[in-house]
């Protein structure tokens, strides 16, 4: 669920000279154009279709596994989804005879959903966060919460997503979209691309139009990172509104699971599903009075006119190419009424430090509690680090396990390290972060360019991230933090990010869903083939 940045390849900029198209998916492709087109299709379209008889949820789900068996596993193969559920045209048949009989759920009803593969199903799926130690592990004793809720919606979960093994904490100069089980991911923007992480297969399979809409799940930048590099939006909601029981664990203080989806509208309607309380995730008791049944409410009505945002302005400078295209945009919002305030908030440094301590304290501590919970060989992190040691051809072929070393030699939970560094993450990235800038300013979000564009996947000299991104901020004070489309550099997706105080998720997805409007930048992705590289 880490996704943090580290130089990009300047070759990120020769897109257009490099890569040779080989046309449009389904040109490509042996899959035969459908009655009812799915790809692109949004949510609302398809229960519209569903409800004429256009299509069922039957006939969508086939289409859908068709696509990841042509496209994902052959051919051009994306290695984006790392499993099928086995029950899933079962399931929509089931619900297909249920719209008949007494009507849909909710509007996710027969909607299939690709879900990350850290994340509890108890069905005949597993559960492995990439890792081959878990492949033969117990299957999870239950649904995690949010599963239970998309169940009860009445989605289809369509399958598993591959990921930056154990969510990008395993090694300090890892391949983003690279586990031991599923191996390398690729961006479908540019094959030789990365997709970023760790939701990095939801990213690539739901921007292929491998289902409708997915689950992502971020620490710091792994819903935002993937969803900008490969032309989503992805949304990290505020820690405490959906439930992280079931999901193998980084942080408790920064862990959430989020919607990444093709719309705005998209995406506000799976969290309108999977957001609620758990009485067994102390967390989310913080969110009695302040979620919303139905997060797409006001979109139509929401306008830009005299809403103040706060622009962080250390991020437009710091890529040319992308600051480009945010200036195209800033005038756009300027045009439709929005006052935009400079904002210059803290530099990472301040916590970044502290952060890292954290995560490694509450990883050790986090995930020995899931192992044990979860039963099996592997009950601990010191028998997982064991594993890779006796496995290193399939488990560490490229990178090492540098940031499992670290969190196994720390204590527990009451160390004093822990605790001043835990004081210092909430006082640089809350009290004197963003509530402190949304106060000074008088600002309703804070926006900024959310990453670079896609770099190259290397696993050699193991180029883990891009440029900068702006993603740490909310992402330690546990706050709001949605990306969207806003343009694209030499074919490669960018995107805009929104930013907002504790429990704003309504209001940040109300601007977000006017700001696509005006950009309409998301496009479907080409396959292209890498070409030689001139020395």
């Amino acid at each position: 669920m880490v996704s943090l940045p580290k130089v990009i390849h300047r070759r990120s900029f020769l897109v257009g000279s490099l890569f040779a198209t080989t046309g449009h998916l389904w040109a490509q492709s042996k899959i035969s154009r459908p009655t009812f087109p799915i790809e692109e299709a949004s949510i609302e379209s398809l229960q519209k279709a569903m409800a004429q008889g256009s299509i069922t949820s039957v006939e969508l789900v086939r289409q859908y596994i068709q696509r990841i068996q042509t496209l994902d596993r052959s051919g051009p193969t994306l290695r984006s989804v790392l499993e099928v559920n086995p029950d899933a045209l079962d399931i929509a048949r089931s619900l297909d005879i249920e719209r008949k009989t007494t009507g849909p759920r909710s509007p996710l009803h027969g909607i299939p959903i690709l879900i990350k593969d850290n994340i509890d199903t108890a069905d005949k799926m597993k559960t492995t966060a990439g890792s081959l130690a878990l492949m033969n592990a117990p299957r999870p004793k239950e649904d995690a919460p949010l599963i239970t809720a998309l169940r009860n919606a009445g989605a289809v979960i369509l399958g598993k997503t591959n990921l930056s093994e154990w969510a990008n904490f395993r090694s300090t100069r890892s391949s983003s979209g690279w586990s031991g089980r599923g191996l390398q991911t690729k961006n479908p923007y540019a094959l030789d691309r990365n997709p970023s992480g760790s939701s990095s297969g939801t990213g690539s399979s739901i921007s292929a139009n491998f289902a409708t809409v997915g689950i992502g799940t971020e620490t710091d930048g792994s819903i935002v990172s993937p969803a900008n590099a490969n032309g989503l939006v992805g949304f990290k909601p505020t820690v405490g509104l959906v439930s992280r029981r079931g999901i193998i664990p980084i942080s408790h203080t920064q862990d959430t699971a989020g919607p990444m989806a093709r719309s705005v509208r998209d995406a506000a309607l799976v969290l309108s599903a999977i957001a609620g309380v758990d009485p067994k995730d102390s967390v989310t008791l913080m969110a009695k009075g302040k979620m919303k049944k139905d997060y797409t409410e006001g979109f139509e009505t929401t306008s830009l006119k005299g809403v103040r945002l706060g622009l962080l302005k250390t991020y437009v400078s710091r890529h040319p190419e992308v600051e480009k295209v945010t200036l195209k945009v800033l005038d756009r919002l300027i045009a439709a009424g929005a006052i935009l305030v400079d904002v210059e908030l803290p530099n990472r440094s301040t916590f970044g430090e502290a952060e890292r301590e954290v995560l490694s304290y509450e990883f050790k501590a986090g995930l020995n509690a899931y192992l044990a919970e979860r039963g099996g060989d592997i009950k601990t992190l010191k028998d997982l680090i064991d594993f890779n040691e006796a496995h290193k051809d399939t488990e560490m072929p490229f990178f090492g396990q540098e940031i499992f070393l670290a969190a196994q030699a720390r204590g527990d939970l009451k160390e004093e390290p822990y605790l001043q560094a835990l004081s210092i993450c909430a006082q640089g990235a809350r009290k004197d972060g963003i509530d402190a800038y949304l106060e000074k300013y008088k600002v309703e979000a804070l926006i900024s360019p959310t990453s670079t564009p896609a770099w190259l996947t290397d696993h050699i000299n193991v180029t883990g991230g891009g440029g900068f991104s702006c993603s740490s901020l909310p992402a330690v004070a546990g706050y709001p933090h949605l990306t969207i489309p806003m343009g694209a550099i030499h074919g490669l997706p960018v995107g805009m990010s929104l930013i907002g105080n504790a429990w704003s998720d309504h209001r940040i997805l109300q601007l977000g869903y006017v700001f696509e409007k005006i950009t309409q930048a998301r496009f479907a992705p080409r396959f292209l083939i890498s070409a030689e590289v001139p020395s």
